[in-house]
């Protein structure tokens, strides 16, 4: 118990050593030209010192926003405003699967073609049942890149069993403890899995999490690029590599968006109900209800 509460001390403080390093030493794990550089980066961004760095920049930033409400109001602004961005932008996904769609129907039931191609000059072209499961693509970042978005936006189904029924703090310490307790563990785990994942089907020969430095380091000179371009089908969409970059992305997104929940949840514990919703940037759809009444008037 004792050697795991020292060990847990030690990395807090090895953390402040270790970014510190790898900011003024950048060359030895982004000189990606050197693989042994290469393989540096991609042992730390799975590691248990990586993990320290993030964790203890995550007190620091949380014990001034503790001394300064307002700073952590500005981390609240700045995380949301984020996913908000990424959000927007990515929905539009939505728009292109359908228009998408609607083009390979009419090229497949009208035209009878086998390719479609996209494109002036050098147009690209693929075979029809490439763009038909490239849709999936477009799938995947609506749900990867707009969840944090949805979640800011209220847009997440709830299963409510007693969350309704309780008073306006406790409602913010439950959101606190769920943010602490079950989003930042998910997004850890969901980390730690597809970082591996991805650079399993990026590289060779393959890694895995159990991997320690110094083994990687020895295989860094027989390390060579090797991106998965595998379809389910023949002609199918090949490059499902990206589908392993989404994950780690929605990881990393997730654990932003549990910080910015932890944070407004507090202030808002800590500044009451007049704070509510304070500085959320929501979608204004309008209400349709007053939009009927207006047009009957």
């Amino acid at each position: 118990m004792l050697d795991g509460i020292l060990w847990f001390f030690q990395n807090i403080l090895m953390a402040f050593y270790n970014l510190g390093y790898a900011i003024t030493h950048p060359q030895l794990w982004l000189d990606w030209s050197d693989k042994t550089s290469m393989v540096r980066f991609i042992y730390y961004g799975g590691s248990t010192e990586f993990f320290f760095v993030v964790f203890t920049t995550f007190l620091v930033i949380t014990a001034i926003g503790l001394w300064r409400n307002s700073f952590m109001w500005g981390c609240v602004r700045v995380l949301e405003g984020f996913a908000n961005t990424v959000g927007r932008f990515f929905a539009w996904a939505g728009l292109l699967m359908v228009l998408q769609q609607i083009v390979i129907v009419f090229m497949q039931r009208i035209f009878t073609r086998a390719d479609i191609s996209f494109g002036f000059g050098a147009p690209l072209t693929y075979d029809v049942s490439w763009w038909a499961e490239e849709l999936k693509l477009y799938n995947a970042m609506i749900v990867c890149l707009c969840c944090t978005y949805t979640f800011v936006q209220g847009g997440h189904v709830r299963v409510d069993l007693v969350y309704s029924a309780v008073k306006y703090r406790t409602k913010r310490v439950i959101d606190m403890i769920g943010s602490l307790l079950f989003m930042m563990p998910f997004a850890v785990l969901t980390w730690m899995y597809g970082w591996f994942f991805m650079w399993r089907h990026l590289i060779t020969p393959k890694v895995s999490a159990s991997d320690k430095l110094d083994l990687l380091e020895k295989k860094a000179r027989i390390v060579k690029w090797n991106v998965e371009t595998i379809g389910f089908s023949p002609n199918g969409f090949n490059a499902y590599f990206i589908f392993k970059v989404l994950l780690v992305i929605f990881a990393g997104m997730v654990f932003l968006q549990a910080i910015a929940f932890f944070y407004r949840s507090y202030l808002e514990w800590k500044e009451g109900p007049e704070s509510e919703g304070k500085y959320l940037d929501k979608d204004d759809l309008g209400d349709p209800d007053a939009e009927l009444v207006a047009e009957i008037h």
